[in-house]
C-alpha cells in the first residue's frame, strides 16, 4: 500500500462516478456527513450481505444527516446489477481506478479465476465529516473483516451528538 491516510486528514480529491449519472466529490465542504463503503464488486457475496445490512439502516443514517455511498471498481453495468439485486436506494459508485484506490490507501487484489478481469479494491470504510476530513477509517486486506454496522451507527450518533473529536491522530 503506497498511501496511508490518517484519521483527521482530508479525504483525497477524487470524483466518484455514480450510476445515476451524477458524481460525488466527498472532499468538498458540505452540510452533511458521508459514509463511504468500498466493496470488492458484484462477484463478492460478503459484499452483498454487508450492503444489504447497511441498506436496512439507511433511514437511521439519513436521520443522522449522513449520506451512504457504496463504491467499487466494477464497470457501470455491474454496479447497476449490484444495486438492482439488492434494491439499494443509497448512492452507488463505479469504476474506481487503481490510482483512486492508491489515493484512498486501499488494499487491492488481482482477481482469481471466475471473479473479474481487473484489479479490485478490498473493503474500506470512511466516515467523512462535513469539512471533508476523515473521522473514522477502516481498511481490510481481505473480504472477511468488516466493521460491525450497529457499532458504526452508534459511533456516528455519538460523534455527532457529543461533538466527539477525531481519534487516533497521534
Amino acid at each position: 500500500m503506497e498511501n496511508k491516510l490518517s484519521a483527521g486528514s482530508q479525504i483525497p480529491d477524487i470524483d466518484i462516478s455514480l450510476i445515476n449519472g451524477d458524481s460525488a466529490r466527498l472532499y468538498e465542504e458540505k452540510a452533511n456527513w458521508s459514509l463511504l463503503v468500498i466493496y470488492r464488486g458484484l462477484h463478492c457475496p460478503i459484499c452483498k450481505d454487508y450492503a444489504a445490512k447497511f441498506e436496512t439502516n439507511l433511514s437511521k443514517l439519513y436521520d443522522m444527516n449522513t449520506q451512504l455511498f457504496f463504491v467499487s471498481a466494477d464497470p457501470i453495468d455491474k454496479a447497476k446489477i449490484f444495486a438492482e439485486e439488492l434494491n439499494l436506494k443509497s448512492k452507488i459508485g463505479y469504476g474506481l481506478t487503481i490510482e483512486q484506490m492508491r489515493k484512498l490507501g486501499l488494499y487491492s487484489s488481482e482477481p482469481r479465476p471466475n471473479e473479474v478481469d481487473y484489479i479490485f479494491p478490498e473493503p474500506g470504510l470512511f466516515l467523512i465529516n462535513p469539512k471533508g476530513k476523515i473521522h473514522i477509517i477502516e481498511l481490510s486486506n481481505a473480504p472477511f473483516i468488516r466493521p460491525d454496522i450497529d457499532l458504526i451507527l452508534r459511533g456516528i450518533n455519538h460523534i455527532q451528538k457529543n461533538n466527539y473529536p477525531i481519534r487516533g491522530t497521534h
